[in-house]
C-alpha cells in the first residue's frame, strides 16, 4: 500500500520581479511619508540595510531607474527634485482598494438596485407585454418566439406586436457621497497614526467609486480649524496640522458640495477621532479644547438635525472610545438618525466598506 510522500513546502511568491516586490514597498511609504519619494526611498535604502531587500543582480540605483522608466517617477524640469506621477497616485489608490477592499467581489458597474422596476439597465427574470416607447434591445426573443408560435401556429408562422414580451429592468439609481477627514493634530498624537489608514480608506473608496459606481460622484474635504475640499489625486499627500477641530466648517462645507448634486441619495462619511473645539465667527476662531463647550456642541447639533431634514444621513467613525466622546457621537448620531462605529484603526475600512455597500441597496424615498 502506497503512503504520502510529504516535502517541504516552498511558497511562491506573489511577485514576478524583484522590481515588483520592492515597488509594493515604496507605494506603502509614500502614503506614510505623504509622497515624500526622497524619504520614502530613504526608507527603503534603511529596509534593504536590515532585511536584505535586494542583491548583486538587482539594487536599490536598478530600482530608481525602473521608477523612472515604468513612469512611476519623474524629474522636476526646474528643479530636478523627483515627483509622483499620475501613474504611480493611481497605483496607491489600487493598492489601498485591495488591503482594505480585497475581499470585494466584482459586480456590474453603477448597480445601486432598488425595489422599483422600470427603464433600467440590468435585466430581471420577469416579463411583461411589450408597450410602445419600450427599447428593442429589452424584448424576450425567446418568450415572444414561444408566443407568436401558440397563437398563430408553425404553418403560417409570424410574430405581431401583441407576442412580444419584455424583460422587466430594475431602476438603478446614483449615489453622491462626501467624505470628511480630520486632520486636527490629535490624528497623530499619542504615537499613534490615525491619519495614514483615514487616507487608505479615502483612497480605497474612491477607486471602489470609480471602478464599480461610475456614475456616483466623491468628494473628499479635509477639516482642522477650517474645512476644503481637496482632490481625489491629493490623498496621498495628506498631512495632519497644527489645528483644532472644526466639524461645523466641515459639515457646512459637505452641505454645500451636497446641494449642487442632482443625485437623489446623499450621504456623509465623517472620520475623527476627537470631539469638536473650535468654530470661526466673524473671522475670528473660538476655541475650546478642554471639554465638550456647550457653544461648539450646540452649533453641531443644528447642521446634524439641518442634515437629517434634507435627508442626509451622517456616518461617523470614531477612531477613539473614550466614554465622554462615544456620548457626544451618541447624541449626534441620534439627532441625525444616521449612524456610528467606534472602529479601531485596523477595522476602520471593513466598516467603511460594509456601511457603504449597506447604503447603496436602499431603496429610494
Amino acid at each position: 500500500m502506497r503512503g504520502y510522500f510529504f516535502s517541504k513546502f516552498i511558497a511562491e511568491s506573489q511577485f514576478s520581479s524583484p522590481f515588483e516586490r520592492l515597488l509594493d514597498i515604496f507605494l506603502q511609504l509614500l502614503t506614510y511619508t505623504s509622497g515624500d519619494i526622497a524619504e520614502a526611498l530613504e526608507w527603503m535604502n534603511e529596509l534593504d540595510k536590515g532585511y536584505k531587500l535586494t542583491n548583486d543582480d538587482y539594487g536599490m540605483g536598478d530600482f530608481i531607474e525602473d521608477l523612472k522608466e515604468q513612469g512611476y517617477i519623474q524629474e522636476n524640469d526646474g528643479s530636478g527634485d523627483l515627483e509622483i506621477t499620475k501613474k504611480s497616485e493611481q497605483s496607491i489608490r489600487k493598492k489601498s482598494l485591495d488591503e482594505i477592499f480585497g475581499k470585494l467581489k466584482k459586480g456590474k458597474r453603477g448597480t445601486h438596485k432598488t425595489k422599483f422596476s422600470g427603464q433600467g439597465s440590468e435585466q430581471t427574470s420577469e416579463t411583461r407585454a411589450f408597450e410602445f416607447g419600450d427599447p428593442p434591445d429589452s424584448i424576450s426573443m425567446t418568450d415572444s418566439l414561444r408566443n407568436a408560435q401558440i397563437n398563430h401556429g408553425i404553418g403560417d408562422f409570424k410574430i405581431t406586436e401583441q407576442d412580444l414580451e419584455v424583460r422587466e429592468t430594475e431602476y438603478q439609481t446614483r449615489a453622491s457621497t462626501v467624505l470628511m477627514i480630520d486632520i486636527s493634530h490629535s490624528m497623530i498624537l499619542y504615537g499613534e497614526d490615525r491619519i495614514t489608514p483615514a487616507k487608505k480608506v479615502a483612497m480605497a473608496l474612491a477607486e471602489l467609486i470609480t471602478t464599480k459606481y461610475p456614475k456616483d460622484t466623491l468628494d473628499v474635504i479635509v477639516f482642522g480649524n477650517d474645512a476644503w475640499q481637496i482632490e481625489v489625486r491629493d490623498l496621498p499627500y495628506l498631512k495632519v496640522g497644527p489645528y483644532h477641530t472644526n466639524t461645523v466648517a466641515g459639515l457646512n462645507l459637505a452641505m454645500d458640495i451636497l446641494r449642487r448634486r442632482k443625485n437623489p441619495n446623499k450621504q456623509i462619511f465623517m472620520i475623527t477621532d476627537g470631539k469638536p473645539t473650535c468654530l470661526k465667527e466673524n473671522g475670528k476662531y473660538y476655541k475650546n479644547s478642554f471639554g465638550l463647550d456647550r457653544k461648539i456642541m450646540n452649533k453641531t447639533f443644528n447642521l446634524a438635525r439641518q442634515c437629517r431634514k434634507l435627508k442626509i444621513p451622517i456616518t461617523t467613525f470614531m477612531i477613539a472610545k473614550d466614554p465622554y466622546l462615544q456620548n457626544f457621537v451618541y447624541e449626534f448620531t441620534e439627532i441625525n438618525q444616521g449612524k456610528a462605529f467606534y472602529s479601531s484603526l485596523k477595522g476602520l475600512g471593513e466598516y467603511v466598506f460594509q456601511d457603504f455597500e449597506k447604503n447603496r441597496r436602499k431603496n429610494l424615498r
